[in-house]
């Protein structure tokens, strides 16, 4: 009696084998209009007919259909696209081994993302084994104009937003893009689970403004085209935006021309709201010996900047291209940074010949008196360093320093303004022996360096 039932099931559903078939690439007239006409919550995109050479006007019919859920299936061949829409109160599947091809000659506009979705809500996109993939050098050269906002997904003003299991490769811009919109100042309830970003133009993820984002067992890594080039970066571009509950948890920075993890609140101030970012279980490290940067960088936190709270916790940088730890132009009187239980190893694995500055691992550095005049707020918790050179584990560093050809990165008032507030203990193994150098003027600061077991 249980397989009668079973059948009736599904056909008062009106589903049929042959239309939910995965694998099924062919036009169905009649199921898209049951789709229009509310009978059916699911559907394949390629009911709407899959194009090898362009299938920007299907996806985009399905996106703008009344399906809840709509399946992206794996048809043999990329869908080549087009920029997309995305809308609200949807779920997007892409079957595993789907490719999301940008059509190349396309993206003309500085700001063409493949996936868009702004002042939307109660949106998913699961794609466990697809890929999001563009042609990055294609935008970095004639006839395309000059740009690094091409992302690959691009998520601005919105709500309720899940991303799981997909990869974004090659993007003029960002792999991911989160932040507010015209209306509204910040996207909200935001989860990347089990992403990934490889080989993109600016960053593997840019953060601008965002409220309750999850950033989770996700991958960035090969960003290389403009500045910054980092894995994340947290970088607000006015003062009431919003950086509140960041946490990016048990994720890799590997291989980044950049930083690792690059915190950068310039554009923030005293009237700005107080930030709070948490990295925890997270790893920055270099394994291909690309000429990269640091593994976490924390930067232009004004005197009269944000509050809040900048935390590491359980966090390695494994042979970070420069310093480990970089923290620059960071007031001690803004966003406190801390580190808890984190792990440093191996700094400068890159030659860096136009470098003239500290090669250390765990550098803070003045760089710019016209943001503070009273560096530091950083507390260290129990925090190890491995060295093997002979150097200073910490230096507060006043002086210019060089990071390019381009020239020196300092203002031309730079005196002895001393630092403030360094707390806490930091664990070093180093054979060469143990020591800091915290400048002529330490005021608030007890920082402690002892020797870790072997």
């Amino acid at each position: 009696m249980i397989f009668p039932v079973l059948l009736l099931s599904l056909a008062s559903l009106g589903a049929t084998t042959h239309d939910m078939n995965p694998h099924a690439g062919a036009r169905n007239p009649a199921a898209v209009q049951e789709v229009m006409e509310g009978k059916r919550a699911d559907a394949s995109a390629a009911w709407w007919g899959f194009n090898a050479e362009d299938s920007t006007a299907a996806l985009q019919a399905a996106f703008d259909s009344k399906a809840k859920h709509i399946l992206i299936p794996y048809t043999g061949k990329p869908w080549i696209v087009r920029p997309l829409q995305l809308h609200s109160n949807q779920e997007i599947e892409l079957a595993p081994g789907v490719v999301i091809l940008a059509k190349r000659g396309e993206f003309q506009g500085v700001g063409d993302s493949v996936f868009a979705a702004q002042d939307v809500s109660n949106l998913t996109i699961r794609g466990y084994g697809a890929t999001i993939r563009m042609w990055k050098h294609d935008y970095q050269n004639p006839p395309y104009k000059k740009g690094e906002w091409r992302m690959g997904v691009r998520i601005q003003g919105s709500k309720n937003v899940l991303i799981e299991g997909l990869r974004v490769e090659s993007s003029g811009g960002d792999g991911f893009y989160v932040d507010g919109s015209p209306t509204h100042l910040a996207s909200e309830n935001v989860t990347l689970r089990d992403c990934s970003a490889d080989g993109n133009h600016r960053q593997g993820l840019s953060v601008i403004s965002a409220v309750n984002l999850l950033v989770e067992n996700c991958t960035f890594s090969n960003t290389r085209g403009t500045a910054p080039q980092a894995g994340i970066d947290l970088e607000p571009d006015a003062p009431n935006q919003l950086l509140q509950n960041i946490v990016i948890r048990n994720s890799v920075f590997e291989n980044n021309q950049g930083s690792g993890m690059d915190v950068y609140l310039k554009q923030l101030n005293g009237t700005s709201a107080p930030v709070s970012i948490l990295f925890d279980h997270c790893l920055s490290r270099v394994t291909d010996g690309a000429d990269t940067s640091s593994g976490i960088s924390i930067g232009a936190v004004r005197d009269a900047g944000p509050k809040g709270l900048i935390e590491f916790r359980d966090t390695t940088v494994e042979s970070a291209g420069m310093s480990d730890v970089n923290i620059a132009a960071k007031s001690a009187d803004g966003a406190l940074a801390r580190f808890v239980r984190c792990h440093w190893g191996h700094a400068w694995s890159a030659p860096r010949p136009e470098y003239v500055g500290p090669r250390v691992p765990v550098l803070i550095l003045l760089r710019q008196p016209k943001l503070t005049h009273r560096l530091g707020g950083v507390e260290f918790v129990d925090c190890t360093i491995y060295d093997t050179e002979s150097r200073p584990a910490v230096q507060v560093f006043e002086g210019c320093v060089k990071y390019s050809a381009k020239g020196w990165w300092c203002d031309e008032d730079q005196t002895d303004y001393g630092v403030y507030g360094l707390h806490g203990h930091i664990f070093v193994q180093n054979p060469t022996g143990i020591h800091a150098d915290l400048g002529p003027k330490p005021v608030d600061t007890d920082l402690v360096l002892t020797a870790a077991e072997q």
